[in-house]
């Protein structure tokens, strides 16, 4: 038997099955096409439900398949185990699987309409978060047929699964998750507010201290019970307005073409989506990718209109993120301007899911909901998985409550073009303590918009996106987010107070609680245990019920084997990434990204190397 290798590189990633159209989920302009997808479902208007955005979606996830590369054992009807046929899976969806079956062994034979049992363990990042699990199904084998592999032929099965992996694992695993999960939730916030008893009780020993921690946990568990309150606005099929996707490119050769794919293969009406590729004179080939993707494009799916609503611009010089998608702004010939990373990847429906909440006149940007796309690759990636889910479906949700998310993310963000217009010299333009800003274009950009309307998310908006999978690179990163925060609240804290009273107020809590943070915990893990000999489990016991909240939260929510990280990361934030905050006190002002050879990046470098220089030809004395 051949062994395959899902086709990947450093990182490893959910590989679906290409589509033999290449925009296969554009609305059909000719009406050519006989059923929603290309897997049998039924004909357009057979079904009444195909009308309903949230039945298609549903059609669409039974019907996605994935790469696959793992053990399957069929056992016909009536056959003990130990006569079962081995095989192994080639690709697999919620609704089947295609094996290919052990050449050595030829004593079973099948026909199409035979029941078999299948017995196989889904390996994490072969399907999406959640079906990472071992699966005992009945199946009826519904194809056979022999392929041509490396001069000899090849037995193929296909089966249909009796039920779908979804409906299975909500018998047998998902809902045991969600039940758990809950209760423990329930438990560990009781938990806490009986620690903050506690602190009210002992608040006249140390006022400043448990003042603290009174704050920081009813911050904390307000951000829990609003993001459970948020609610998307349901999709109108007929609110449908005009959109224009700009994509900003810097040295993204490997994944450009997948971001362009994705962003143009939108189930949105034709005449009302375009795209528009800004190239900030990238270094590494990103240009020849962006032009042989849209070229094939072109060839392949011509009936889409996609020379008039796809397009390109390369900048004569490095101009920085802020400049290429300005300069997509003003290319853009619709209302709504929708920003998304050049790494980052669209779910089918995200357009349409995104501009619901701008029926609202008020509402002047929204954020959808960004999932790490590489999440197995490595422990640095799964922290991250974990972190990025409560950050958006709890934190922004709870924001969204009160219409006045803070940050509309980077990777999917939708502003309604008048807005960014006006504001644009300003965006430009903007320094620090008289350093231009060059990073943290999104907090930036929500601030300004933030001060006249209404800013919201959209957590069935979603997109994917390749987060570091290098410790470096995520330290890195995750000093210059801090700085951004840093500068971005203190301007938000010059006018939020203007906004909803309680959302305000929680604002300038979770402004104060990160700063303070690393003061705390040097008195709690450090001073206290010094000077006073007494062991801080209260303290510990605190952030244990922290990591709590955001481990089951995603088990909640996501029904997901990696909920265990949230531990991880919330321990791996208290001793590393908590001491970013005192260095980004002292440095919030510097313009340099770290992670990526921008202008500010490159002088820098080479201040750098000359003090090294004229540091190494000193003469002594």
């Amino acid at each position: 038997m051949s062994t395959r290798k899902k086709p990947t590189g450093e990182e490893k990633l959910t590989v679906s099955r290409a589509d033999r159209r290449t925009l296969s989920y554009v609305p059909d302009p000719e009406q050519l096409r006989q059923s929603a997808d290309r897997r049998g479902v039924r004909a357009a208007g057979e079904h009444a439900a195909e009308a309903d955005p949230d039945y298609i979606d549903r059609l669409r996830m039974l019907s996605l398949r994935y790469v696959a590369d793992f053990e399957v054992l069929l056992i016909p009807n009536g056959r003990k185990k130990k006569r079962g046929v081995s095989g192994r899976a080639e690709d697999i969806s919620a609704t089947g699987m295609l094996i290919e079956l052990d050449d050595s062994d030829s004593s079973t034979t099948f026909k199409v309409g035979d029941r078999v049992n299948a017995r196989f363990r889904i390996p994490p990042g072969t399907m999406p978060e959640g079906f990472e699990s071992s699966v005992s199904i009945d199946a009826t084998v519904v194809r056979l047929f022999t392929k041509a592999e490396e001069s000899q032929e090849q037995r193929m099965l296909a089966v249909e699964f009796a039920k779908p992996l979804t409906s299975y694992f909500q018998r047998k695993r998902w809902g045991y998750s969600v039940y758990s999960a809950s209760a423990i939730l329930l438990a560990a916030a009781v938990f806490i507010m009986l620690m903050r008893a506690e602190s009210i009780i002992y608040f006249k020993y140390n006022s400043t201290l448990y003042l603290y921690s009174l704050i920081a946990a009813a911050f904390l568990l307000t951000r829990y019970l609003f993001g459970a309150l948020y609610r998307d606005v349901p999709v109108n099929p007929d609110y449908t307005p005009g959109v224009s996707v700009i994509i900003p490119c810097f040295n993204e050769a490997e994944w450009i073409g997948r971001t362009i794919l994705s962003c143009i293969n939108q189930d949105y009406p034709v005449d009302k989506l375009e795209v528009i590729v800004v190239d900030d004179r990238s270094t590494d080939g990103s240009a020849d990718r962006i032009r042989s993707t849209i070229e094939q494009i072109h060839r392949e799916a011509e009936r889409y209109a996609t020379r008039d609503r796809l397009k390109f611009i390369a900048l004569e010089d490095n101009g920085g993120k802020r400049v290429a998608l300005v300069k997509g702004v003003e290319m853009a010939k619709h209302d709504l301007v929708v920003f998304v990373d050049s790494d980052s990847f669209l779910e089918p429906t995200a357009i349409r899911h995104l501009v619901q909440p701008f029926q609202d006149p008020k509402m002047g940007g929204v954020a959808g909901r960004t999932d790490v796309e590489n999440k197995y690759t490595n422990t640095v990636t799964k922290l991250q998985t974990v972190r990025y889910y409560i950050a958006f479906r709890i934190m922004k949700a709870a924001e969204s409550w009160f219409d006045s998310v803070t940050c509309l993310s980077g990777p999917l963000s939708c502003y309604r073009k008048e807005l960014i217009v006006r504001h644009s010299d300003a965006w430009l333009n903007q320094k620090f303590l008289g350093q231009q800003a060059t990073f943290g274009d999104d907090r930036s950009m929500t601030n300004f918009i933030l001060k006249t309307h209404r800013t919201g998310y959209q957590d069935s908006a979603i997109c994917s996106t390749i987060v570091p999978s290098k410790m470096d690179v995520f330290l890195k990163q995750q000093m210059r987010w801090k700085r951004s925060w840093l500068r971005e609240s203190l301007r938000a804290a010059l006018f939020i107070w203007r906004k909803e009273p309680f959302m305000a107020l929680f604002f300038y809590i979770g402004l104060i609680v990160p700063i303070a943070a690393p003061v705390v915990v040097l008195y709690n893990l450090v001073f206290v245990p010094i000077a006073y000999g007494i062991f801080p489990t209260t303290f510990l016991i605190g952030l244990l019920m922290m990591a709590l909240l955001m481990s089951l939260a995603h088990l909640l929510f996501r029904k997901s084997r990696l909920w265990v990280f949230g531990f991880v990361f919330c321990a791996f934030y208290e001793f590393v990434l908590l001491w970013q905050m005192p260095v980004a006190w002292v440095t919030f002002w510097k313009s340099t990204w770290g992670t990526r050879e921008t202008p500010q990046d490159v002088e820098a470098k080479k201040k750098k190397e000359a003090r090294k220089n004229k540091s190494k030809f000193k003469l002594p004395f």
